[in-house]
């Protein structure tokens, strides 16, 4: 039985996971029938550190399977984060955490961005990788926001 902090966390954990907005996309294979493959790039902001917004580009399967959701997108993905307004944490951060994750197949699979802090540097590091229930990918791409030195990152 689920205590009432065990639900209290997963639902932090799903809160805290930022949501995407389509920025553009670019054509990679011409399909007859249903959407064409493409490369996708979407930013969302990271849920706790306000003035860091993260580009993630990634492929995304057309055709039919694409066309109704059952595709498996390809584990080719890059991220890059940029300090883009003022910075303010809310609250303090974990060392690591998940701060994006989308489905990338109808089953098992998903794009994932965590957040590691790097507290001798002062700088955020973000890693998006793909992983699925049995083998993930070990294709992953790494960007990192310096955080200025009159602003300590506060940590749990």
């Amino acid at each position: 039985m689920l205590t009432k902090a065990a639900i209290g966390l997963a639902l932090s954990g799903v809160l805290a996971s930022a949501t995407a907005e389509t920025v553009g996309s670019v054509d990679t294979v011409f399909k007859l029938l249903g959407p064409d493959h493409k490369v996708v790039v979407e930013v969302f902001d990271d849920p706790r550190v306000r003035g860091v917004s993260c580009y993630l580009s990634r492929a995304k399967t057309g055709g039919i399977k694409g066309a109704i959701g059952i595709a498996e997108d390809k584990s080719n993905a890059s991220v890059a984060c940029r300090h883009v307004g003022p910075l303010a944490f809310n609250g303090k951060l974990p060392r690591q955490e998940e701060v994006f994750s989308e489905r990338a197949s109808i089953l098992f699979k998903h794009v994932r961005v965590v957040r590691m802090v790097d507290p001798k540097r002062n700088a955020l590091v973000y890693l998006v990788y793909s992983d699925r229930l049995i083998e993930g990918s070990p294709q992953n791409s790494v960007t990192a926001v310096p955080v200025p030195a009159n602003l300590p990152i506060p940590l749990k």
